[in-house]
């Protein structure tokens, strides 16, 4: 055999395998009895997913930041795993428990609520500017959520035409914030890499340690480019 071609016959076997890896199914007792199948994958951006199959339907779950363990969520629907472990939010008030394998996890009956799910918080809120212009149809809005120096979560809107005000929500991990539990959010709104509208100042997102609705009013920005 020819030496140089032993690299391309590697990969060659390789690729199909690192397909279909990604796309793997398992399956998870939960402490209902019932049994969830659920694979871990990547989108074509690279940001990690997972995918609930049920018996004829599938639900995409996008990763968001968490303190420990994985979490992932769409609308209401949130997955929090842990090792083996995974706790299932169905978005209609019902959390279930589960554990990869055919045996159902054990609970103690006084625990009403793991950490993994109560330390979820949903920030929400809207953009406006005052101006009276319209947005171009290539506007991004880009939202930032941080804690002190650090980013609790980066979310990009495209917004195809809308237009101002424009509503955002966002998770985040409350653990994530430390003792004093502080988030501020900040927006800005692009167009074709430049910056049209920004935050003056972050706005505080938390009081009392419970979220806050949120109004922010964006100011023009000099027209340069987009940082």
């Amino acid at each position: 055999m020819n030496l140089r071609s032993l690299p391309a016959l590697l990969l060659a076997l390789l690729v199909p395998f690192c397909a279909c890896a990604g796309d793997e199914r398992l399956a998870y007792t939960c402490d209902n009895g019932n049994r969830i199948d659920i694979s871990f994958s990547a989108d074509i951006s690279g940001r990690p997913q997972a995918t609930l199959h049920f018996a004829d339907d599938a639900v995409v779950l996008p990763q968001v930041p968490a303190a420990s363990g994985a979490l992932y969520r769409s609308g209401d629907i949130r997955l929090a795993t842990k090792g083996d472990d995974a706790i299932l939010e169905d978005g209609k008030g019902n959390l279930r428990r589960c554990s990869r394998g055919a045996v159902a996890p054990v609970m103690p009956q006084a625990a009403a609520q793991p950490a993994a799910a109560s330390s979820f918080i949903d920030i929400a809120g809207t953009v406006r500017y005052l101006a009276r212009v319209a947005l171009p149809p290539n506007a991004i809005l880009k939202i930032r959520i941080q804690s002190g120096r650090r980013t609790l979560a980066d979310q990009r809107y495209e917004l195809n035409g809308a237009q101002v005000p424009i509503a955002f929500n966002a998770t985040v991990d409350r653990d994530l914030m430390g003792k004093k539990a502080n988030a501020t959010v900040s927006a800005r709104i692009e167009a074709g890499g430049k910056l049209l509208f920004a935050s003056a100042k972050p706005a505080p997102a938390i009081k009392n340690g419970q979220p806050v609705a949120i109004d922010l009013i964006l100011k023009p920005a000099n027209r340069g480019p987009a940082r």
